[in-house]
């Protein structure tokens, strides 16, 4: 089934473990929740805009501390986005490291049904 609008596919891997994370454009970027990765990182993938223009793109990455979460990374992508309804590279492989033991996180996401 072909998305309808843009969409935001990351595939984020730590210990063993690749979860698929989705996300679509919104147009609060604070409505967006950060999803657990192994129980030692949090991931969030934020598309602002609607489904004929993307405003910007963020990725956080967070590792799970005990007290909050710490920030370990912020990606942000701006426009101009390829069009397009086939899925394309947009950030490459990315490796975090971070915590005590420096625990690897990785992740990569594609972009597609850019109009």
């Amino acid at each position: 089934m072909a998305a309808s609008g843009p969409l935001l596919r990351c595939l984020v891997a730590y210990a063993g473990t690749t979860h698929t994370i989705e996300a679509t454009p919104v147009s609060d970027p604070y409505t967006v929740a950060s999803v657990d990765i192994g129980g030692r990182f949090l991931f969030k993938p934020v598309m602002v805009g609607t489904a004929h223009h993307i405003d910007y793109i963020k990725l956080y990455a967070y590792l799970d501390a005990s007290r909050q979460p710490v920030l370990i990374q912020v990606a942000k992508y701006l426009p101009p986005f390829k069009s397009g309804s086939r899925p394309y590279m947009l950030t490459g492989e990315q490796y975090l490291y971070a915590g005590p033991a420096e625990r690897e996180l990785t992740y990569q996401c594609t972009l597609q049904g850019v109009k």
